[in-house]
């Protein structure tokens, strides 16, 4: 795997170097040797944090984390990634186009069942006409983390969801 390191805040030192090389680099059982690996480290109000993202053709893998030790978020972020790689591993088997990146070997391995993706719980609401900032209203009132309605300037379907540090964004279709 091709590495791209860098860092906001922080100075990449060897040291951190070299602590993710040895943790992501048990990742290249799973990628080719060509894959890109994108490793953004920052610190932010005394949280070390890890972004690690691999571009794959049709998908993006991403995860981050976040503690008090760059070293501990570099060890958390490798279990993230791996948990995603098993819980996806059957959509993007199927997907020919995103083949290419991952190596035959992790194609091959079996499945097992606690992987596929099920759907538990169904659930049907009307969906009212209100502004963003209503759905806002609505969503915290319900204690959601996020809230489907119809906008009503747009009459198009909207989500609103809660984002770190108290703020909120807005999902729109593109027209």
């Amino acid at each position: 795997m091709r590495y791209i390191i860098s860092g906001r805040n922080i100075t990449v030192t060897e040291g951190l170097k070299e602590a993710i090389y040895s943790k992501l680099g048990k990742l290249e059982k799973y990628f080719t040797p060509d894959t890109e690996v994108i490793v953004t480290l920052s610190v932010e109000k005394q949280r070390q944090k890890i972004e690690v993202t691999v571009p794959v053709k049709g998908h993006t893998i991403r995860a981050e984390q976040a503690s008090d030790d760059m070293y501990v978020s570099i060890d958390l972020v490798e279990e993230i990634i791996v948990r995603q790689l098993r819980k996806y591993k059957t959509k993007i088997a199927n997907q020919q186009h995103g083949r290419q990146n991952f190596q035959q070997t992790y194609l091959d391995m079996e499945t097992g069942e606690d992987e596929e993706i099920r759907i538990v719980r169904s659930k049907k609401f009307a969906v009212k006409p209100m502004d963003p900032e209503e759905a806002c209203v609505e969503m915290e009132l319900l204690g959601h983390s996020f809230f489907v309605f119809r906008n009503a300037q747009t009459d198009e379907i909207n989500v609103v969801y809660k984002r770190k540090g108290n703020t909120y964004g807005l999902i729109e279709p593109e027209r």
